[in-house]
């Protein structure tokens, strides 16, 4: 059985809703249209919110992220990652550690740096090759923030730019800490309660926040 095209415990290519967001969505003649297609539903139509409650496993979980038209990166790089699975393209995530050098006031409070670990993204594989997607930043948040959108093509990695519209200096890529055929969610959770001890013991309490320019 090919791991990357089986339904995991996160990426849950076999949740109905999943399975009919990547009908409605994997449009296009060719694997690699069908894969960019997905990727700005899904970078476009699910808000970026990074406020969410890491104790509790639908955080983490593609399904859910889609039911809540919301999530962080991991969620979204597992909704992509199941949607294409469901299309019947192979898919993984990976993880990258990454200094935000834009990151609001509001957001380096909560968690005291603007180390952003386990960053996720998905790759897909297409013409046979592994491509990275990074559909984390909706549209409309980056016209908010003047971050450059990031674009995907099917055949080149989409990763954060290094710097916005404005030229600041935005994204920096620190460590990057491999692939996986599903979330490896306790992982995560044990790196997050010792990187920000404060901000992942809010629990429920940190969905009450709201992801707004500070």
């Amino acid at each position: 059985m090919n791991e990357y095209l089986s339904p995991g415990r996160f990426i849950d290519s076999d949740h109905p809703a999943v399975a009919a967001f990547a009908r409605e969505h994997a449009v296009g003649a060719t694997e690699r249209e069908r894969a960019v297609s997905l990727y700005y539903a899904v970078r476009d139509r699910i808000r970026y919110n990074p406020f969410q409650n890491f104790t509790v496993d639908d955080s983490y979980r593609g399904s859910a992220c889609l039911e809540a038209g919301e999530g962080w990166c991991v969620p979204k790089a597992a909704l992509l990652a199941a949607c294409a699975r469901s299309a019947g393209i192979e898919a993984r995530v990976g993880y990258a550690d990454v200094k935000n050098h834009l990151t609001t006031p509001a957001l380096t409070a909560k968690m005291g740096t603007d180390l952003f670990v386990f960053h996720g993204y998905t790759d897909l594989r297409l013409d046979g090759t592994w491509v990275k997607a990074t559909p984390a930043f909706n549209l409309e948040m980056c016209r908010r923030f003047r971050v450059r959108p990031l674009e995907f093509d099917g055949a080149q990695d989409s990763i954060f730019h290094p710097f916005d519209e404005d030229n600041r200096r935005h994204m920096e890529y620190v460590r990057f800490r491999g692939t996986y055929a599903d979330v490896p969610a306790e992982e995560i959770r044990r790196v997050f309660s010792e990187t920000y001890p404060a901000y992942f013991n809010l629990g429920p309490d940190a969905r009450k926040e709201r992801f707004t320019p500070a």
